[in-house]
């Protein structure tokens, strides 16, 4: 595992904290040695959600300068925690409460080569496309 927010391993996951005192997971990993890194389950299903429609304030935001809305989730991986991420690969009108998806990563700035890669999720088989 790397010092990330998610593996390296093909295909990614999101690396929790466990805390070795209660077992709780949380997300992010908080960095403290009373947490030992746990690489969290690849599948769970979208508990919320929200369209983000305006370009956040710059700084800090260093997306690219063509704004296009996305999708901020709330995904509950079932019996570890509830993560926010982006939802990706699904039309806004076919989101779903309950709708079952999987982790993986998207380009802050896909125009950009190399450009950061970020947490998200996507729908999964039997979920909206």
């Amino acid at each position: 595992m790397t010092q990330s927010l998610f593996t390296t391993e093909v295909p990614p996951r999101l690396i929790g904290g466990r805390d070795r005192a209660t077992g709780r997971i949380v997300f992010p990993h908080p960095g403290s040695d009373t947490f030992d890194a746990v690489p969290l389950g690849r599948h769970g299903t979208l508990w919320s959600y929200t369209v983000q429609r305006f370009r956040p304030k710059t700084p800090p935001y260093q997306g690219p300068a063509d704004f296009t809305p996305w999708v901020v989730a709330y995904v509950e991986i079932p019996g570890e925690v509830i993560v926010e991420a982006r939802l990706v690969d699904v039309d806004f009108d076919a989101i779903t409460i309950g709708m079952p998806v999987e982790f993986c990563t998207v380009a802050l700035d896909p125009s950009v080569e190399g450009s950061m890669l970020l947490p998200a999720f996507r729908p999964t088989a039997g979920g909206a496309a």
